[in-house]
């Protein structure tokens, strides 16, 4: 697929998402953003992609409790009247021992991890169906992508981000021939907030390419997944190799 004049919906992403919609901006691709607090952040890229000469929406909705989500696919097709490519990047990390964890915490991770990644592409893929078709991306986990967990207190957090994987696989199968879909892995892009320089370091050390990857990568694979006419169903790893430690 040809980025140039197609319609991109992009969830959550405040700083990662920057990135991608800047490279997408620079192929002429038009955008619905949707952000929950952060709106200063999502004028600052709406900005950038606007004086690229793409045409930008702004959606506020709350993918937390999936607060308006029934309203994002109908307000996409009243302002552009199609939909290309779906990235569904929001998402939330709340680390928490078991112990201490109850079922709020359970239902908030899969609501802002799996449930809205299920409902807007279910959505998204019928309007993507009147047009020549389209790209789904969803963001998993490198843990999840790696087969096992690897750190403790994320038990409803790695249990959402898996199934975002086998979501995908779902969808491609479902969706095919018209709509390719497929998941990306992030793993070291940017420190957490709140991250002590001690534990900065420690990532590095154990990640084979020994730096953070940043947004820029994160970009790239985005970039290949929609031009690619032929990978459906795919996780791609985006960790620097750390999943080999």
């Amino acid at each position: 697929m040809d980025i140039k004049d197609k319609v991109v919906l992009l969830t959550g992403g405040a700083r990662i998402g920057q990135a991608v919609v800047r490279a997408l901006a620079d192929k002429g691709a038009d955008f619905a953003l949707v952000y929950h607090r952060s709106r200063q952040n999502a004028q600052k890229t709406a900005e950038y992609a606007q004086v690229k000469g793409s045409k930008v929406l702004l959606i506020k909705a709350d993918l937390t409790l999936n607060r308006h989500l029934a309203d994002i696919i109908p307000k996409v097709r009243r302002f552009f009247g199609r939909l290309d490519v779906l990235i569904n990047m929001a998402s939330t990390y709340e680390p928490k021992p078991l112990r201490t964890s109850g079922p709020g915490d359970w239902k908030r991770q899969f609501s802002t991890n799996l449930d809205h990644v299920y409902q807007l592409s279910r959505e998204a893929s019928e309007l993507m169906r009147k047009g020549p078709g389209g790209r789904i991306i969803n963001f998993s986990d490198w843990t999840c992508a790696s087969g096992r967990p690897r750190y403790k207190n994320l038990v409803p957090y790695y249990s959402a981000k898996a199934a975002v994987n086998a979501l995908t696989e779902s969808l491609a199968l479902e969706l095919a021939p018209k709509i390719l879909v497929n998941s990306i892995a992030p793993g070291p892009i940017i420190p957490v907030a709140g991250m002590s320089q001690k534990e900065r370091r420690g990532v590095v050390e154990t990640t084979p390419l020994q730096k953070w990857g940043g947004g820029d990568e994160i970009a790239k694979a985005v970039m290949f997944l929609i031009e690619s006419d032929f990978v459906t169903g795919e996780c791609i790893r985006v960790d620097g190799g750390r999943h080999l430690y």
